[in-house]
């Protein structure tokens, strides 16, 4: 009896369950930090549609000292939807139909990965949906990027134990930080970089030097200037890091860990000296251990973008969780 026929016919099956089998696994999304790729065609992107999107997810970053946009858009014609753009985190489909929807998927295409579906009659219909779901949408992916950056510090971090016993909490930290400076209650964490540097400052204060006051933007901004003052300084002597006067920093009252916490977004410089750069700082209230949990994200990047530097220090500290 001839085996080949029945040798072939089992290696076919063989390769089409493998391929099968291959084509159900979900595959991972890429792509470069806060960037999203919009699905629209050409007439509409270049008309109001195309600006609206435009102006909402490419507005200046607050708190930065040089204009960025939010995210990084790149523009696919829909005819291209299927190819290699399928496996970004964040996909917005924007197409004119017969039904005016919006509508999120998740993992449509890849994991993790959001596809937030607009469509309308008119252009009208359109604008209305992206005004009315920008706030949410925003916020998504947000949220996925910092997910995101945490998931790839996770595979490579510093040993947490100075951090733990200084401050009772756990930190997700990057193995590329370094400690530059420690004090009983006060690390300073560097990572040194091509264009400069980023900087992670831990430290606590008594709870009444921010909540007890009706202006907390003020006392925040005290507190900060008094730890640069002791701590941060360039290579001359009278030049402590102080908060950028010219520049009002941004307060937002927000939640870390399940505990109320203080953003305060702004910039920085050296008294007496040309260094500056953005920082976004965390007064987070503890009152299991009686305190103010301060932890601040500074960098120094002259020549290049910031905007990726400070989400990276955003992602880091997000990742908190006080220890009982």
């Amino acid at each position: 009896m001839n085996k080949t026929p029945f040798l072939l016919l089992l290696f076919i099956l063989f390769i089409f369950s493998c391929q099968k089998k291959e084509d159900n696994l979900t595959r991972r999304a890429t792509g470069k930090t806060n960037t999203i790729s919009v699905i629209i065609d050409d007439q509409l992107w270049n008309g109001e549609i195309g600006e609206s999107i435009r102006n909402k997810f490419a507005s200046p970053v607050i708190g930065l000292p040089q204009e960025e946009p939010l995210f990084t858009i790149n523009q696919y014609p829909v005819k291209l939807m299927e190819g290699f753009m399928t496996d970004s985190r964040t996909i917005i489909v924007v197409k004119k139909e017969n039904k005016t929807q919006f509508e999120i998927k998740k993992n449509q295409y890849a994991a993790p990965q959001n596809v937030f579906h607009i469509s309308g009659k008119t252009n009208g219909d359109i604008l209305e949906i992206i005004e009315k779901n920008t706030p949410q949408i925003i916020q998504i992916i947000k949220e996925i990027e910092i997910a995101e950056s945490q998931r790839i510090n996770r595979q490579s971090l510093m040993n947490p134990i100075i951090i733990k016993n200084k401050f009772q909490i756990s930190l997700q930290v990057p193995s590329g930080y370094s400690y530059a400076l420690q004090k009983s209650k006060f690390l300073w964490l560097k990572k040194e970089i091509i264009s400069g540097s980023t900087s992670l400052l831990i430290y606590e204060v008594p709870i009444p030097s921010i909540t007890n006051t009706s202006n907390r933007i003020s006392n925040i901004i005290k507190i900060r200037d008094s730890i640069g003052n002791l701590y941060i300084r360039g290579t001359e002597l009278d030049t402590p890091m102080i908060t950028e006067e010219g520049y009002a920093p941004y307060l937002f009252k927000i939640k870390l860990d399940g505990k109320e916490t203080f953003e305060t977004k702004g910039t920085w410089e050296l008294k007496n000296d040309f260094m500056s750069g953005p920082f976004i700082n965390y007064a987070i209230v503890d009152r299991e251990h009686d305190r103010i949990l301060v932890l601040e994200g500074f960098c120094y990047s002259p020549s290049k973008d910031e905007r990726d530097l400070m989400h990276e220090l955003e992602s880091i500290i997000k990742s908190i969780v006080i220890l009982k």
